[in-house]
């Protein structure tokens, strides 16, 4: 099994117990910081790293 590289709408909704219209404000937030920082998105989407370590705290390897 490949480890998943993003997260969707309903996969942070889901986690975080939130609303789908308030998961893509989320994403958006969080891909906003990712170009700011010279990354590309993709909408709609986000990186499961940056994520887990925005949210979580965790740092992955």
């Amino acid at each position: 099994m490949e480890k998943k590289i993003f997260y969707n709408v309903d996969e942070v909704a889901e986690m975080l117990s939130i609303s789908r219209s308030h998961g893509y404000k989320i994403i958006r937030e969080l891909n906003h910081e990712l170009q700011e920082k010279g990354y590309r998105t993709i909408t709609g989407k986000v990186s499961c790293k940056y994520f887990d370590e925005k949210f979580y705290g965790l740092q992955t390897a």
